[in-house]
């Protein structure tokens, strides 16, 4: 289901304002043109017991104009909506491609794709801008408030991130596309002291940051069900054994396995990265192009796409920032490395054809660059069920939940923990176990995934900032993925020194 477009920004003078930018960037004699034009409502509600932190509102509006002229991009931004003062930006775009001009080892060309003329709204039911500030709080604080009346909960910390996004882009090849999307995220982390000792431990609800409107926090997702739970949960992780370090066989929970997708699989294989044009932020990828439709990434159980379109999807988009209709396309599959994350320019460079609709700004004073798609493990068609991983495990560990994680500069080596873990025995769940840490290289990795859920096991997790670039952007995005079973991961005690 989606909304309606936000009436206040349909009345900004957005689509004059484009043609002006374009008219100016053509006599000027750029050969490509686009005009992005954005409004970004943002807002984050926090509480901390049974007192509100922080109720802060942003609201940005702006535009970016990018050119190529004599085979060099230039880039300008602004926020004057004035005709005279956009036409000059655009003037400034051009001037920046000239400069560039004679620093450009080689001319830059763009794959080909259709114009449209077209709007997209993403799929939600409640704006939640339209819901009254008092009914936000008072969903933290009752349930906060439930937390501490448990007796087993001695702080308890709480958010809300709320965010509405409209865009317009225009280009010189005849596209005018409207769009808006909303986004939303929620958590609770319980927290629980040994005030003899100083000793604590915490655990956070697993709701995933999603594409969805006020409803997901009313209807959509259980809170007050894991809200219910959360308290003898966390005091039997209080309670729990530290774990022994060594090799076990891991069934990872989606609510954990996102994370590990994000940073091993979705990283590793944006094209800007395997070429090195990322590099300083955080680093390359050992999944390089001689290694396409070679490498066994994976067993032959692991298919992973790259979408835009997935319902809710933090990437979710109709069109990206290139005006490339969004589209689903196989990354690994039955192990096998067999796609990349493109935009127009490397799409052409390296003879893919057609971008895969990849390019992103997270603001309009921001370049678009090469940002991730939702990229997704699919599950088994068979019906394979939790029970049944679990099941097929005599000496284990359950994973469950995201937490703190490091990965090497070519996303290669790593390491992840996670919210709650438990000892499997002879094929069943024996009780919480604490300080785990899972450590792996990506190949070995996802070549030791035995198995994956069935649908029923899927989930479609996420994280609203990813990072990227310089200067640096944010930028949203999900993956979905069942339960999956590793055998023989080995397993750190994260309080043990030199343990990592």
């Amino acid at each position: 289901m989606a909304g309606r477009l936000d009436p206040d920004f349909l009345a900004l003078p957005f689509e004059t304002l484009g043609d002006v930018a374009l008219q100016r960037a053509s006599d000027l004699g750029a050969t490509y043109a686009d005009f992005r034009f954005e409004r970004q409502r943002g807002q984050v509600v926090s509480a901390h017991d049974d007192e509100l932190q922080a109720l802060t509102n942003s609201d940005t509006l702006g535009y970016g104009i990018r050119v190529i002229h004599n085979g060099a991009w230039g880039f300008a931004a602004g926020v004057d909506l004035s005709p005279d003062v956009v036409a000059a930006t655009a003037e400034r775009a051009v001037d920046v491609a000239g400069t560039l001009a004679v620093l450009n080892s080689e001319v830059v060309e763009l794959a080909d794709e259709d114009a449209y003329q077209d709007t997209f709204i993403s799929s939600y039911a409640i704006d939640p801008f339209s819901v009254d500030d008092a009914d936000k709080v008072a969903f933290l604080l009752e349930r906060n408030r439930r937390l501490l009346d448990s007796g087993k909960v001695d702080h308890v910390d709480s958010r809300l991130l709320l965010i509405l996004e409209n865009k317009y882009l225009a280009s010189l090849s005849g596209s005018r596309i409207t769009q808006q999307r909303v986004r939303g995220q929620g958590n609770f982390t319980a927290v629980a002291v040994d005030r003899s000792t100083g000793a604590f431990e915490s655990m956070r609800t697993n709701a995933a940051p999603v594409g969805r409107g006020w409803e997901y926090f009313t209807r959509d997702y259980d809170f007050d069900g894991e809200i219910a739970r959360l308290p003898d949960l966390l005091e039997e992780k209080v309670k729990s054994p530290s774990v022994e370090p060594g090799t076990y066989d891991l069934v990872i929970d989606p609510t954990n396995l996102w994370l590990t997708i994000h940073e091993s699989i979705g990283h590793s294989t944006e094209l800007d990265r395997v070429l090195g044009y990322e590099a300083n932020y955080a680093g390359t990828s050992f999944a390089t192009l001689d290694k396409l439709n070679t490498l066994q990434f994976g067993s032959p159980v692991m298919n992973v796409t790259g979408d835009r379109i997935v319902e809710h999807g933090l990437s979710t988009i109709g069109y990206d920032d290139e005006g490339v209709a969004a589209q689903r396309w196989d990354i690994i599959s039955d192990g096998v490395l067999v796609g990349y994350q493109l935009n127009r320019q490397m799409a052409h460079k390296l003879g893919f054809g057609r971008s895969n609709g990849c390019a992103f700004a997270d603001g309009p004073d921001h370049v678009p660059l090469q940002r991730m798609p939702n990229v997704s493990l699919q599950p088994s068609p068979d019906p394979i069920a939790l029970d049944g991983l679990i099941g097929g495990v005599e000496r284990g560990i359950y994973v469950v939940g995201d937490n703190s994680w490091s990965i090497d500069m070519q996303r290669y080596n790593f390491q992840f923990t996670g919210q709650r873990f438990y000892e499997i025995r002879g094929g069943a769940l024996a009780g919480q176990l604490k300080d785990v840490a899972y450590q792996s290289r990506t190949t070995d990795f996802w070549n030791a995934m035995e198995a994956v859920g069935g649908q029923e096991t899927y989930v479609l997790g996420g994280a609203f900032n990813c990072g990227k670039g310089q200067p640096g952007q944010v930028a949203p995005v999900s993956h979905g993925c069942p339960a999956a079973l590793f055998r023989g991961i080995n397993v750190l005690n994260t309080t043990q020194e030199g343990s990592a």
